[in-house]
């Protein structure tokens, strides 16, 4: 489908104003902002000054308006389609109904290799594998692996727990028929952002727990790890830094309905579960601007108090949301170009090597 001439013309000026020297956009910005002992990067700065500057937001009326607000505006800062990646589209069967899923493919990887499950971001109830077309691009060039994005059943219109069903009936597709794949069965990856993320740990969680196959790995982008408590970095970012902390209440409402739910389940609520031991080696990236930093980082020390191997990494002057706006400034692709390198050195290390060098 043709980009709009509207969002070409806003995505070639946001090109113009980052090539802008720096004293003029910091002057566009506005004073650099420190909390927490934190400075938040100009890159990220910029794009929230714009953003305010535009109106827009993460969530935007009901769902259907906010999936195809985030659809358009991908466009604006998640870059060039990055080539050569191949594609192919999938179908993968599942309780509900058959999954879409796309297969990317780097130019001459060879067979098997490893391979990245990948579970898009969005409250559970937004995105999709178009508007993180670019990311699992990104994160299959840089870490030569294949990524099979997953188009999971949204809320409201499916409430919890058809999404952690279907990330797991995802990820037994891709173990089960991974010679078709063009995987290695014993290299194979659940990784996503936010609540992708969450989506990422539980079937990591739940395929551990029944006995396997499990995932070689998980990659964690600034995941949600539990519904039932609002931690310090909700009360210190959650207004002005993308997301909000009102969405974060309009998502889990949305997702799994009070009163109808309990979100201390595990499947919800990773965080919470009382044994995490024997569950894979983890790269779990938090950013320092992020309302989700607290929970995703108690995640991460909860499974180094479990033995399990563990690399926290946290971007401490960036905003969630950060793997998708790959098209902006350089800070954006440094983080995540170093959770790329943290999945392709997962998916080869040798038994008994700690991830955690990978961020050393």
């Amino acid at each position: 489908m043709p980009i709009p001439l509207q969002i070409r013309v806003q995505s070639a000026a946001t090109q113009l104003l980052y090539a802008l020297p720096r004293p003029v956009r910091r002057l566009i910005a506005g004073k650099p902002v420190r909390i927490d002992g934190q400075e938040l990067a100009l890159d990220a700065q910029l794009l929230l000054r714009l953003q305010q500057l535009s109106g827009t937001s993460l969530v935007n009326g009901d769902a259907v308006s906010s999936r195809a607000a985030l659809d358009g505006s991908r466009h604006l800062v998640s870059g060039p389609v990055i080539e050569p990646v191949g594609t192919r589209e999938l179908a993968i069967p599942a309780a509900g109904a058959d999954l879409p899923a796309t297969l990317y493919t780097p130019l001459g990887l060879p067979e098997p290799s490893g391979l990245l499950v990948f579970y898009h971001g969005g409250g559970f109830v937004v995105g999709s594998r178009k508007s993180h077309d670019n990311t699992a691009r990104f994160l299959a060039r840089h870490a030569g692996v294949r990524v099979l994005s997953i188009e999971y059943r949204l809320a409201p219109e499916h409430v919890f727990p058809a999404a952690a069903d279907d990330a797991v009936a995802a990820f037994d597709y891709a173990h089960a028929k991974a010679a078709e794949l063009g995987a290695d069965p014993e290299r194979i990856a659940v990784g996503g952002d936010s609540a992708g993320g969450n989506l990422a740990a539980v079937t990591a969680l739940v395929t551990t727990r029944r006995g396997g196959p499990a995932p070689a790995f998980q990659l964690l982008f600034y995941p949600t790890t539990d519904s039932t408590l609002r931690r310090r970095s909700r009360e210190l970012f959650g207004d002005g830094f993308f997301l909000t902390d009102e969405h974060m209440t309009w998502f889990v409402d949305h997702y799994a309905p009070e009163g109808s739910v309990d979100r201390s389940d595990i499947r919800i609520s990773p965080l919470l579960a009382e044994d995490l031991t024997g569950l894979p080696p983890a790269y779990i990236a938090t950013a320092g601007f992020d309302p989700l930093r607290d929970e995703g980082e108690a995640y991460a020390q909860r499974l180094k108090d479990a033995g399990v191997r563990t690399a926290l990494s946290r971007q401490e002057d960036l905003i969630h949301g950060y793997a998708n706006f790959l098209g902006v400034g350089r800070r954006f692709r440094e983080a995540t170009a170093e959770a790329a390198g943290a999945l392709r050195v997962g998916l080869s290390v040798p038994a008994g090597i700690d991830p955690a060098d990978i961020t050393k």
